[in-house]
């Protein structure tokens, strides 16, 4: 946290999951085109220019499959979370990926038609009343304007400019975009190959998208399913030392129980900054630190140390039967609750 503003915060960790990140995606599209050069059917060569844009369409692909992992995977394992913190990193990678497919695309194609090449491609297929000869240009068009968006707003000043609750709904634009690119690649890529290879890779990563976030669904429901107002949490000892366990009320809400030593105390999971997930942070030089961008609460209190002004909700908490408890209506932002004493259960 820091009273003035930094534009980009930029760290070691930032740096390793970038560098990773852009070596995997050249690794990849070096990968296609060595192979794909070297599987091509003689009797039908395929153009450099084409391989170029089948190698960046299909890398786009399953960049944004990896993405819509990302969510699921770290709720339903923890060790899945340092892929998490970045992931608008990822989402600007691939969408600088897909734009140079679809430039490979409208200058292969359409770079002598006597209308722009945009609209070229868009008026090229006009078959909207059948199914597989809808205009899948069309659904990778939109795809691809989504991924803009949602790269143009990824930063900071567009959160506080618009606000937390539209710029959430903004980005969950990701999914429509999603299918929408499902749909672009089975009517068109794999309409044209023969080869079933990445056919099996294409429809693997799609079930792998929507199974992954069934499963981490049903966790959710198996984790809110309790009843009145109090929730069982765990046994202190359960909750590591300066770490929290996450815990989702009958509302759909989150919070997240640290532990401090012996001394435990309840606080909303989301981060009041950006809300990032305060209980996959830790507890750093007695504050609840988000692992985001590093902005403290006070556990106690859910305030943030002075000079700094944010506050997130706290919740009451009890011991029984040598469980902890918490009760699911949440205090107002701010609210001071004493710790709950676990000593001697640790």
């Amino acid at each position: 946290m820091s009273v003035r503003y930094v534009p980009v915060q930029w760290n070691r960790i930032k740096w390793v999951y970038d560098g990773l990140l852009v070596a995997g995606v050249l690794a990849y599209l070096v990968a296609f085109l060595q192979i794909g050069a070297g599987m091509a059917d003689a009797t039908r060569p395929v153009d450099g220019a084409i391989l170029r844009m089948r190698a960046f369409g299909s890398c786009a692909f399953f960049l944004l499959t990896v993405i819509l992992c990302i969510g699921p995977l770290a709720r339903l394992d923890r060790r899945f979370l340092p892929l998490l913190y970045n992931r608008r990193h990822f989402g600007v990678v691939t969408f600088a990926v897909a734009l140079t497919h679809a430039a490979y695309v409208l200058g292969w194609y359409f770079a002598y038609a006597p209308t722009p090449p945009v609209a070229a491609l868009l008026s090229s297929n006009t078959s909207y009343g059948t199914a597989l000869g809808f205009p899948f240009e069309a659904l990778g068009a939109f795809a691809l304007v989504v991924l803009a968006l949602l790269a143009a707003t990824s930063h900071d000043f567009w959160l506080s400019f618009l606000t937390a609750p539209v710029w959430k709904a903004l980005h969950l634009m990701i999914y429509p975009a999603y299918a929408a690119l499902v749909a672009h690649v089975a009517l068109g890529y794999l309409q044209d190959v023969d080869n079933p290879a990445f056919a099996i890779l294409f429809g693997g990563g799609a079930l792998a998208v929507a199974g992954l976030h069934a499963a981490a669904a049903l966790e959710g429901r198996r984790e809110a399913r309790s009843a009145g107002t109090w929730v069982a949490v765990c046994a202190p000892g359960e909750i590591a030392d300066k770490r929290a366990r996450i815990v989702r009320l009958p509302d759909g809400d989150r919070a997240a129980v640290f532990r401090n030593g012996a001394r435990v105390s309840a606080i909303s999971n989301a981060c009041a900054h950006q809300n990032g997930p305060l209980g996959e942070g830790r507890i750093v030089f007695g504050c609840v630190t988000c692992p985001w961008h590093g902005y403290q609460y006070r556990m106690e209190d859910g305030c943030s140390p002075p000079p700094f002004t944010e506050k997130v909700p706290t919740y009451n908490l009890r011991l029984r039967d040598g469980v902890i408890e918490i009760d699911a209506r949440a205090n107002a932002p701010g609210t001071p609750v004493p710790p709950l004493d676990v000593a001697g259960m640790i």
